[in-house]
């Protein structure tokens, strides 16, 4: 275990277990009869793209990761950058072949989730703007990956993607200030950005005569993010800021498990948020960001 214990810790898995809500989300909202044909090979679609994609982006940052996180499996040793670089590359291309085993579709979606990936560790995460939306993209398109379970969902509802762009790009806009402290701006316009995630999902909810036990969802969701994103504001200071873009991923589950209640697939709600737990536990084992 101590060996396989620093790979696993590139990985990121509770991050994992939040981007399979996604997945699981995108089929509710798609209104996919699960077990009707092999979803499974999207769950593990995505599971590569996110392990392979957090890789890489250590890959491309262990210069940095020398100064700032010596500690990380990569500056301390504990994994050669060849290896990791070889198992970030294979862990995208099991998400793009997995999804392609599902449908043409989902595979076409998948490639440009991997390489928007890549585009972000690479280049994106460098820019103020351009990090946070291309981080956005990426989670917007593993939303769009579970509606394409069903193709026909994506034209009615394909635009529900700008919903995590918006959050997971508020996220991204908070954490780039996490090791060195942040800036109460970003804080202000992440606010912002939640609010409007919760606003969008409450109108989809009532359009769909959901809206009253989506609420419930939509407010725990608010206050799980909201609390450390204030004491965020009250003190923007490394420490802090982590623990808000750790209670904001985390905290996507929720928000997930929302978007099947608005969509009225209460079973795949109840099995989404049954993921919350097992996302909370793996994250004192291995770290978020």
């Amino acid at each position: 275990m101590s060996v396989i214990k620093p790979y696993l810790q590139l990985t990121r898995p509770a991050n994992i277990v939040t981007a399979i809500a996604d997945i699981l989300a995108g089929m509710a909202i798609a209104q996919f009869t699960f077990g009707a044909s092999p979803a499974y090979w999207l769950v593990l679609s995505t599971v590569g793209l996110y392990g392979g994609g957090v890789v890489m982006n250590d890959v491309f940052d262990a210069q940095l990761d020398a100064i700032e996180r010596p500690e990380r499996p990569i500056p301390s040793g504990r994994v050669p950058i060849r290896s990791a670089a070889f198992m970030g590359l294979s862990l995208l291309i099991l998400g793009v072949v997995s999804a392609a085993l599902f449908s043409v579709l989902s595979g076409i979606i998948a490639l440009v989730v991997a390489l928007l990936a890549i585009l972000y560790d690479r280049y994106a995460k460098h820019s103020a703007v351009f990090g946070p939306l291309t981080m956005g993209f990426c989670r917007g398109g593993n939303l769009l990956l579970g509606m394409s379970a069903v193709s026909s969902s994506l034209s009615e509802w394909g635009w529900l993607a700008m919903v995590p762009i918006a959050y997971i790009g508020a996220i991204t806009l908070i954490s780039q200030d996490e090791v060195h402290g942040g800036k109460r701006r970003s804080l202000y316009i992440a606010a912002s950005l939640y609010t409007t995630v919760h606003a969008i999902q409450f109108l989809v909810a009532v359009n769909e005569g959901n809206g009253a036990m989506a609420l419930l969802l939509i407010v725990l969701h608010a206050l799980m993010v909201g609390r450390p994103l204030w004491n965020a504001f009250q003190n923007p200071i490394g420490p802090n800021i982590g623990k808000a873009v750790k209670a904001g991923v985390l905290s996507l589950i929720i928000m997930n498990a929302a978007w099947c209640i608005a969509f009225g697939n209460w079973p795949v709600a109840l099995g989404v948020l049954l993921l919350l737990p097992l996302s909370i536990l793996l994250a004192r084992i291995f770290a978020v960001t």
